[in-house]
């Protein structure tokens, strides 16, 4: 149990927009990213004591977060597919043909393609950081990241290239 329930409503609050994002674009559904937010910070409350001891417990929560989603992957009731429009972001997007075209594509890889793709490129993790986070060696981050890469090429075809000319 947390000694300090102050201290992390402090943290819970400050991180839980992050934390919704990074569910939000591992999973495309929001629902679920929801839940995956939750189930995170439950997961953080239970250990607070060990997770404000860590170097980073940005970097602890975002694996927690990672694994959260990695396993729920794996039940036999990830196979449900919801139905209905990306939700609208706020703010002004640059260029939201291409950012929706990109969240399209992410949407049909497979939950570890998607995961490697989005601590690499979004949160902008190094190797090293995305290989603790999934749990898998270095190398298997390189290789996964490289074969995303040419699957979300394939999805998306001609699509992207027509995009980023305009």
């Amino acid at each position: 149990m947390a000694t300090d329930p102050d201290e992390f409503l402090e943290f819970a609050t400050a991180r839980s927009a992050q934390l919704f994002r990074t569910a939000w674009l591992l999973s495309g559904d929001w629902h679920l990213a929801e839940d995956l937010v939750q189930i995170t910070l439950g997961k953080l409350y239970r250990s607070w004591k060990r997770v404000k001891a860590a170097d980073s417990p940005d970097a602890y929560a975002r694996t927690v977060l990672t694994r959260s989603y990695l396993s729920w992957r794996r039940r036999r009731s990830s196979t449900e597919t919801a139905y209905g429009s990306i939700p609208e972001a706020a703010g002004r997007e640059l260029d939201p043909a291409l950012r929706m075209t990109l969240l399209k594509g992410l949407a049909q890889l497979s939950p570890k393609d998607r995961t490697v793709l989005v601590l690499r490129y979004w949160e902008d993790l190094s190797v090293e950081q995305t290989a603790r986070q999934m749990g898998c060696s270095q190398g298997a981050v390189r290789n996964r990241t490289m074969r995303a890469l040419e699957r979300l090429r394939g999805v998306l075809g001609t699509d992207l290239q027509h995009l980023a000319a305009a």
